[in-house]
């Protein structure tokens, strides 16, 4: 499998090479990309109730509790290493401890502690680029919110997992079970090993070019035939064309975040009623919402817009790190009006998007990632992020992850709540991702300080798109109340 090649795996044979491994293409681009503008850092956002622990909460019986579950998560420990004349795609050194006073900090939620002030603050957190000096993560503590909870914002870079990855990472946090770190040998490779290692790997990806040519062009030709085959459907986007709206424009640094849970058993009712998928479901909630968004900030809403949905190809629980996924890119039908109707061309475009992907191969173009040309590369991406105002494939991303099934308890702490949300990317101003938790369906959006007005009114229409679906569905649209949640937060104004 191409994309999840990455050079030199740790090996308990030999010395400094059980510290380091190469970034795969997927890893390198996440490093790429980040700009001033567009920082490429994720969001995971755990509510604890402290209420029943056995002694009161503070920070540093948290840093205490929370070291060894740090310690035993390897990824956490990774460093980058750049190879001398950037030769090829830095590598990763494994650090032997965690430096807490650097990486896990203290914030205030300010009064009067809700779920808005508590995301004014997580907005705040998302607006500065983490530092490479450093392995690539923050996690802070914000104590404030109401009902005796606190929250942890765990703040990583891409680079060190997609979200399949961070899932897993989350439910070993979890987990009663901790592993015991990994022993590692004091040696690291010195600058000759790291130039010929550099070497033999790209005279690997020599060897492996011809093949990828080839199933490339297969793959093309296969999607290109089905295409024909299909024909055209007015109702859906073109690929690789998406139109402007108001999400689309030259990213700022700032960055806003808005939260909003639903109950996950009317989000299942709503999916086995309409006999479509909980992706499907997702999708049509977000193009109704963004209908009526594009009506207010842009006046209409009269063509369909593109989505960029993560799909892992590597869905192994044991994966704790790295970036092994791609892109599906399924029409959004926000210019039909009526709600049946958009979950019925959702379900068709996922439907060829999912086809599409199957056909060109989950792996050809995250293999072409790690031809990435290392020296340069950095710097286009920086010269594109502050040309392009609108996206060059997709009009936004929107996520779908599975999270833990089973309510995490900390030293006597419950999780009430869980939150992710991905980086925004060059000429696109948000990111929605909803994680499942238990019995929760967590919905976060990310976005600059341009796109909207506040934050909330995009949960507030994803709301109110579900529950218009699940009126045209002769659902209820009383939704079931997520007790264990904060209260909801609505859009100022």
């Amino acid at each position: 499998m191409y994309g999840g090649e990455r050079g030199l795996a740790p090996n308990p044979a030999t010395g400094w090479n059980r510290r380091v491994k190469r970034l795969n293409g997927v890893d390198a681009l996440m490093l790429y990309t980040e700009t001033p503008e567009i920082h490429m850092h994720t969001l995971k956002i755990g509510i604890l109730d402290v209420s029943k622990m056995e002694q009161d909460f503070n920070f540093e019986l948290f840093r205490e509790v929370g070291y060894q579950r740090l310690m035993a998560l390897e990824p956490l420990r990774y460093q980058l290493l750049d190879i001398p004349l950037k030769l090829h795609h830095p590598m990763w050194v494994v650090n032997e401890d965690i430096d807490l006073d650097y990486h896990v900090r203290r914030a205030q939620v300010p009064a009067p502690g809700g779920r808005r002030e508590l995301d004014e603050l997580i907005g705040q957190i998302a607006s500065t680029p983490l530092r490479r000096d450093h392995p690539l993560w923050e996690m802070y503590v914000a104590e404030g919110l109401a009902g005796n909870r606190i929250a942890i914002i765990h703040k990583v870079h891409h680079v060190l997992a997609d979200g399949k990855a961070s899932a897993n990472q989350m439910a070993q946090a979890l987990s009663p079970h901790q592993p015991e770190p990994r022993r590692l040998p004091p040696e690291l490779p010195t600058r000759s090993h790291l130039l010929k290692e550099a070497a033999k790997d790209h005279a690997g990806l020599i060897r492996k070019l011809p093949r990828l040519v080839n199933e490339t062009a297969s793959g093309v030709s296969r999607v290109r035939r089905r295409s024909k085959e299909r024909g055209a459907n007015p109702d859906l986007a073109r690929n690789f064309a998406p139109p402007p709206c108001f999400i689309n424009h030259r990213v700022t640094p700032g960055r806003r975040f808005a939260t909003a849970p639903l109950a996950l058993a009317d989000v299942k009712e709503t999916s086995k009623h309409l006999g479509v998928t909980l992706n499907d479901v997702v999708l049509a909630t977000v193009a109704g919402a963004l209908r009526r968004l594009m009506l207010r900030y842009d006046g209409h809403a009269d063509v369909p817009l593109i989505a960029g949905v993560p799909v892992s190809y590597n869905p192994s629980p044991d994966r704790l790190d790295g970036n092994e996924f791609t892109y599906m890119t399924p029409s959004l039908p926000v210019h039909i009006e009526d709600a049946m109707q958009r979950v019925t061309l959702t379900a068709t475009a996922t439907k060829i998007a999912k086809e599409n992907h199957q056909l060109l191969g989950p792996t050809v173009l995250p293999a072409w990632m790690s031809y990435l040309p290392t020296a340069l590369a950095p710097r286009i991406f920086r010269t594109q992020a502050r040309r392009m105002e609108s996206g060059s494939v997709m009009n936004l991303v929107v996520s779908n992850v599975p999270g833990p099934r089973e309510r995490g308890c900390i030293e006597g702490a419950t999780l009430t709540e869980i939150y992710s949300v991905g980086p925004i990317v060059a000429g696109s101003g948000m990111n929605i991702t909803v994680w499942s938790y238990v019995d929760q369906f967590a919905i976060s959006v990310l976005t600059d300080d341009l796109t909207l007005d506040d934050p909330h009114e995009a949960t507030d229409a994803l709301i109110d798109a579900f529950r218009e679906l699940r009126s045209a569905a002769g659902l209820s649209d009383a939704l079931t109340p997520v007790e264990a949640a904060l209260p909801l937060a609505a859009a100022l104004g």
